[in-house]
């Protein structure tokens, strides 16, 4: 089959497009014939080296496709089933098939593409747990969200809103503006024309912001430590910009005693019935009409490179596919 494969850490360049056997399976897993394959920044951590995984290695972690065979002790799939992945332990996901544990895996409902489910998973349910369970949004609430053009960012602005926040969003350039302001941001801040902290605070006062959700990282922890109320709460989520460094607890005090977050997925997805639950509403609100899901750029599989280029510079909205 065909794959990208990394053989040493660095730029771009480094996805080579190989030749290599099928993975094989072991009683708890599927393989996934995929169809759609999700372009996500934790690649680009490992591409570079900052996650460590002994090479070489097949990047990616997540997929959507029909199951071509099971394990033996899997029950929940059959070879037909059109399924969706969340994660791969051992990576594996830019090939045209992947061996996956079921518990990552999910059915995608009928009325949802493979394209749709892919770009739904890791985003949808990031965005869900983020709005519930890093911080449980509400009426009265409002949230900073940065970065919500993006991926996780424009469905955190729909969750938000749908749970009765009100939402200041703040995105580079006025077509990224204009999209979050599309996902029901109440206002949209351009951090290229201007710097976010004056700006939140004109609208809602010194201190003002409930929650700030931050992909950013080292370009902004600071001052969106600034916007938070006493006892606010600041979940960081991503590095786009760098690693925030080590963080004096005093700061946190001194800022409020305020409550800060470093969430991961898998500590929200402990379980496949956690799993299922946190898809079931992202797909239901997807049905409903309540969280428009969007693929920004789709990519051949030889094309991981530039997709990695434009994921680095930050040219992309929604999520980018690979299609192997």
């Amino acid at each position: 089959m065909k794959a990208i494969q990394i053989h040493s850490t660095g730029g771009p360049e480094v996805l080579q497009l190989v030749d290599i056997d099928r993975p094989t399976i072991g009683p708890e897993d599927v393989l996934i014939r995929q169809t759609a394959v999700g372009l996500n920044y934790i690649d680009v951590y490992v591409r570079l080296g900052i996650y460590k995984k002994d090479l070489p290695i097949v990047v990616g972690r997540e997929g959507a496709g029909v199951v071509e065979a099971v394990g033996a002790a899997v029950t929940a799939f059959v070879p037909g089933m059109r399924v969706a992945y969340i994660d791969s332990p051992n990576l594996g996901g830019y090939a045209e098939f992947n061996a996956v544990p079921a518990r990552f895996c999910v059915e995608i409902p009928n009325d949802i593409s493979d394209d749709l489910a892919c770009a739904a998973m890791l985003q949808g349910v990031t965005a869900q747990y983020l709005s519930t369970d890093s911080f449980a949004v509400g009426p009265g609430h409002t949230v900073l969200v940065h970065a919500a053009a993006g991926g996780v960012g424009r469905l955190l602005v729909q969750l938000a809103k749908a749970r009765g926040a009100t939402v200041i969003a703040t995105a580079g350039g006025a077509d990224k503006c204009a999209l979050a302001r599309s996902a029901g941001a109440d206002h949209t801040i351009d951090y290229r024309a201007e710097d976010f902290l004056p700006a939140v605070e004109a609208l809602v006062g010194a201190h003002g912001i409930d929650c700030v959700y931050d992909s950013v990282g080292l370009s902004t922890w600071e001052r969106s430590l600034a916007t938070l109320r006493t006892r606010g709460s600041f979940v960081l989520y991503g590095a786009a910009s760098g690693p925030v460094p080590p963080i004096d607890p005093q700061r946190l005090s001194a800022a409020g005693s305020v409550f800060f977050s470093r969430p991961t997925v898998v500590h929200f997805t402990r379980t496949h019935g956690e799993l299922v639950e946190r898809t079931n509403e992202v797909f239901t609100r997807m049905h409903d009409g309540q969280l428009d899901v969007r693929v920004g750029a789709v990519y051949a599989l030889e094309q991981a490179a530039d997709a990695h280029r434009d994921l680095e510079a930050r040219a992309t909205t929604g999520k980018s596919i690979l299609r192997p």
